[in-house]
């Protein structure tokens, strides 16, 4: 489910990821006063500090969103879309920085890691589920 705090911790992080690299790009503050504006959120008084670069994001504090937005255990869904969202603000510049590459590179390693744990949620529902049938039947 959507809400409104999930959608102002999406642009803090967006605002971060631009951020990464120690400076805001001409292309990454259109990009980011735009997705602002779309989402309602370019005069919250929360995010209009760091949209209008009053106040620098440091790296950590990009990570620490990141974390706060996926959870404990996000799924690969989240984990995509939010990949997703990131790439198009990095992108909007034409160029890579490293340190937003890294970012891109995290998050594709948690990606993959909740990936590989998909299957196995997979196989014990399954096998739960099996126990669960065979019990009902054994109560018929």
């Amino acid at each position: 489910m959507v809400t409104q705090s999930n959608v102002k911790n999406l642009v803090k992080i967006l605002i971060g990821a631009a951020w990464i690299d120690g400076r805001i790009q001409p292309e990454e503050r259109q990009y980011l006063r735009e997705i602002a504006q779309a989402k309602g959120l370019a005069t919250d008084p929360e995010i209009k500090p760091w949209l209008y670069e009053l106040i620098p994001v440091q790296p950590q504090e990009c990570y620490d969103w990141v974390a706060e937005y996926l959870g404990d255990r996000p799924s690969l869904e989240d984990c995509e879309n939010l990949i997703e969202a990131i790439s198009g603000l990095i992108y909007s510049d034409g160029e890579v920085a490293t340190e937003e590459a890294r970012l891109l590179t995290k998050l594709q390693d948690l990606a993959k890691a909740n990936e590989s744990t998909q299957p196995t949620y997979t196989v014990l529902l399954k096998q739960i589920q099996k126990l669960y049938r065979r019990w009902v039947e054994v109560q018929n």
